[in-house]
C-alpha cells in the first residue's frame, strides 16, 4: 500500500509540473485571486476525476488476463515518458462561473484533466497496483504538491522553477517504472 501511495504522488506531483492543470492553476490564480476556493476546487475535481480514473483502471485490470497487465502497463508508463517531454499548453482561458471561484475550478480543473497524462497515469496505476485508496490519495496529493504553490505563488513560481528539468525528470521517472513493470511482467507470460 505504501509503495502504491509514494509512487502515485511522485510520479503525478513530477509529470505534473508545466502541465496543461499547472498552466490553469497560475490562471486561475491570476484572474480570480481568491486562492484558498481555488485549492478547495482543486482538491474536489481532483479526488473525483482520480476516483473515476483509478477504479477504471482496477476495473481494466480485472478484466485482463494478468500475463498481459504488466506489458500493457509498463508500455504504457514508458508512453507517458515520452508524453510528458512536450510542454502542454492552455487552450483556452477559463470563464468565470456565476457560482464563483470554487466552482469555477471544480468545472475547469475537472474537464481540463480529462485525457491529461495524470488521469491516464492514475489508469495506469490503478491497474499497476491493487490499492485504489492509495492510488487515488496518493495521485491526489501529487496534483496538490505541484499546483497548491502554482496558486499561491502564481507567475513568480513559473518564472523561476526549471520547468523542462523537472519535465525531465518526470520523463525519467515514468520510463523507469514502465521498465521495472515491464521486467516484473516478463517473468509472467501472456495467456
Amino acid at each position: 500500500m505504501f509503495e502504491a501511495f509514494s509512487t502515485s504522488t511522485l510520479l503525478v506531483a513530477l509529470a505534473e509540473i508545466g502541465d496543461k492543470t499547472q498552466l490553469l492553476s497560475f490562471v486561475l490564480a491570476a484572474r480570480l485571486r481568491k486562492p484558498w476556493p481555488i485549492i478547495w476546487g482543486i482538491l474536489v475535481a481532483t479526488l473525483a476525476n482520480h476516483a473515476l480514473a483509478g477504479s477504471l483502471g482496477v476495473w481494466l485490470a480485472r478484466l485482463l488476463p494478468e500475463g498481459w497487465l504488466g506489458w500493457i502497463v509498463g508500455l504504457t508508463f514508458i508512453g507517458f515518458g515520452l508524453w510528458a517531454l512536450w510542454p502542454d499548453k492552455l487552450d483556452d482561458e477559463p470563464a468565470m462561473h456565476p457560482a464563483g471561484a470554487f466552482v469555477t475550478t471544480v468545472i475547469a480543473f475537472f474537464l481540463a484533466e480529462m485525457g491529461d497524462k495524470t488521469q491516464l497515469a492514475t489508469v495506469a496505476l490503478g491497474a499497476r497496483f491493487d490499492s485504489l485508496t492509495a492510488v487515488v490519495v496518493g495521485t491526489t496529493l501529487g496534483m496538490m504538491i505541484a499546483n497548491v504553490p502554482a496558486v499561491l505563488m502564481g507567475e513568480v513560481l513559473a518564472r523561476r522553477f526549471p520547468l523542462g528539468a523537472m519535465r525531465y525528470v518526470a520523463a525519467a521517472l515514468f520510463i523507469v517504472t514502465g521498465l521495472l513493470t515491464l521486467h516484473a511482467g516478463a517473468s509472467i507470460q501472456p495467456g
